[in-house]
């Protein structure tokens, strides 16, 4: 997992073929103005999806402790504050259920680690081997999360 603001996301352009390309959407993009819903940044290899909406208790996220096993997720705040629970995968003992490689997500009952927060203008970056629970917060909160195809 990696945190920072994405005013220093060129730092990190080097560690993924395809990071580049996700930094650059970025900082040539008014985010503030991305409507929610999916779309293609490049192709299979970037997606975006923003959403706006009213953040969650942190029960409610934990009830969806997630990872990806064919995806990096670049989680940016655009506006609000949120905080996100996690943990390694390698200390989850309790999977539940099976992968669902369609939507490329697998559960966990586990609980996180360690919290964090991100406000306006900052990212996490979560690999396969981060299990997050996202949207905690008790106010509106705007997000961009770029999925990285590995």
């Amino acid at each position: 997992m990696i945190v920072d603001s994405i005013n220093n996301g060129s730092k990190y352009a080097s560690l993924h073929p395809h990071f580049a390309k996700a930094f650059e959407f970025i900082n040539n993009t008014d985010l503030a103005a991305l409507e929610v819903g999916k779309f293609d940044i490049d192709g299979e290899n970037l997606r975006g999806i923003v959403s706006d909406k009213e953040g969650t208790t942190a029960e409610a996220s934990i009830a969806k402790f997630e990872c990806h096993n064919a995806h990096i997720d670049i989680q940016v705040c655009i506006r609000g504050k949120e905080t996100l629970g996690w943990k390694p995968r390698s200390s989850c003992q309790a999977q539940r259920g099976e992968y669902n490689p369609e939507k490329d997500v697998l559960f966990y009952d586990d609980a996180p680690d360690m919290y964090f927060g991100l406000t306006d203008g900052q990212f996490a970056i979560f690999y396969p081997e981060d299990v997050h629970a996202p949207m905690i917060g008790t106010e509106a909160i705007k997000k961009l999360v770029i999925k990285v195809r590995l």
